[in-house]
């Protein structure tokens, strides 16, 4: 038999799907399998690797291979480094640094780890917020906007981006610099150019860094930031680095670790050459009229704010909107339950720093408190779902078994899951806010077994 009928537990659906996606599932979980087949994995052949058996699967024992993470061998990681010694003098880094570099640098085993390694459960927007925009942050950065008022300023008259945005930057990527990482960036970053599953991306990021230190930025020791090869003060990758890190203090360097005036400036160079529009915030909080239609609250939809206004939306506190052709898209991250947002071009040029709409909505709203703003009037609810990756997996797989095209199933919960979702509730009649709830998920997988079920009688 090719399905499976697996009982979850209470508040869940059944699921029923086919055993190529439990496989693919387990597979993309431990990050095993190059191909799947309905009764074979193909196992990568790299070293590292070691055979175990014993996984049950509901109705079936398989033998798989999981991988021993990071081991390479001290031949195979010299034979690398001298390839991207090659490579970076081809790139025209000269020898002086290209082997001071690679000639220094170490393999590290934790790094592949954290490459790997995948969250069990997805995040909700409440559990994301309320560690984010914390009271002690909203404190700090009040304290650290008056502190560098004067340099603040000077950073927003030349690049248009109001101080408050710059220290909530800064204070999501490192805490207000209490944390810049610990990790050697020429180590991490030679280590995941010698990791086939990015090496070009990383190789790439490797002669930046490289480029960083001939132009006497920063030294080989001193480059220090996360494993993945982010530095400094706002967290830029190498390449960032190169094309937005400025001299903020006017010593000649460009020093994103020790100098706040570099690393702010900097931030705001980055947010200009992003787009940032001068003059215009990032978004608002906002009240949705009773029988507001859910679909409409997607990025994928922008309204003047006029029409917003006229649709019975208003601002968080019941006021009227300005009616003006303002471009907004209206966001509700936590569903029809939790807030609502206005959100405008500069959400999207936040974006463009990071593609986490959970992330752009907690930039702007600890600027907005880091000014002088209050609380959401309306908090996201503490009982949010989190569900598991292979939940979200088996959802993606009933929605496009039922038509409603989430994408490859992957376990992430991103737009395309929430466009599928939002879709298959406006066909039932429900609210539409793409969220999943346990309802929700027991709905589709009920619809989803429903169309099975047909077809087979059809057969």
């Amino acid at each position: 038999m090719l399905f499976s009928s697996t009982k979850l537990p209470k508040g869940q659906a059944t699921e029923l799907f086919p055993l190529r996606w439990i496989v693919e599932g387990l597979c993309w979980r431990l990050h095993i399998c190059n191909t799947v087949t309905p009764m074979s994995i193909r196992i990568p052949t790299r070293q590292g690797f070691r055979l175990i058996s014993g996984l049950v699967i509901s109705f079936r024992v398989f033998i798989i291979a999981t991988p021993v993470f990071g081991q390479m061998s001290e031949a195979d990681f010299a034979a690398c480094t001298a390839r991207l010694k090659q490579e970076a003098q081809t790139a025209g880094i000269s020898a002086d640094v290209s082997n001071d570099v690679l000639d220094n640098v170490q393999w590290v085993e934790r790094v592949i780890e954290l490459d790997r390694k995948q969250p069990e459960f997805t995040t909700t927007f409440s559990d994301y917020y309320k560690k984010r925009v914390t009271p002690t942050r909203v404190m700090k950065g009040r304290e650290l906007l008056k502190e560098h008022a004067e340099l603040l300023h000077s950073i927003s008259d030349r690049y248009g981006v109001p101080p408050q945005y710059l220290v909530s930057f800064w204070g999501l990527e490192t805490n207000f610099g209490s944390y810049l990482g610990k990790m050697a960036i020429t180590d991490s970053l030679t280590t995941l150019a010698c990791d086939e599953r990015r090496s070009k991306f990383f190789t790439a990021e490797l002669i930046s860094a490289m480029r960083i230190i001939e132009a006497g930025d920063a030294g080989r020791e001193s480059m220090i930031g996360s494993w993945a090869g982010a530095m400094g003060h706002v967290q830029f990758m190498p390449s960032a680095f190169l094309r937005y890190a400025v001299d903020g203090d006017g010593d000649g360097r460009r020093d994103l670790w020790g100098s706040i005036p570099d690393a702010l400036a900097s931030a705001g160079n980055f947010l200009a050459m992003l787009g940032w529009q001068p003059g215009l915030r990032w978004g608002r909080e906002v009240l949705l009229p009773a029988g507001f239609d859910y679909s409409q609250a997607t990025r994928d939809i922008k309204k003047p704010l006029r029409v917003w206004s006229q649709a019975g939306v208003t601002d968080a506190f019941g006021t009227r909107l300005p009616d003006i052709d303002l471009p907004g898209s209206i966001l509700v991250p936590g569903g029809a339950q939790g807030p609502a947002f206005v959100v405008y071009d500069n959400f999207d040029v936040i974006m463009r720093w990071n593609r986490s709409e959970f992330y752009a909505l907690s930039v702007g709203r600890l600027a907005d408190r880091i000014a002088g703003a209050g609380s959401l009037t309306r908090p996201p609810p503490a009982d949010g779902l989190r569900l598991s990756r292979q939940t979200v997996m088996t959802l993606q797989v009933h929605l496009n078994q039922l038509g409603y095209d989430s994408g490859t199933p992957d376990g992430i919960l991103g737009a395309g899951t929430r466009r599928a979702l939002r879709e298959f509730q406006r066909d039932h009649n429900l609210v539409a806010d793409g969220y999943p709830s346990e309802q929700i998920i027991a709905a589709v997988a009920a619809s989803a077994s429903g169309e099975k079920n047909s077809r087979s009688e059809n057969n």
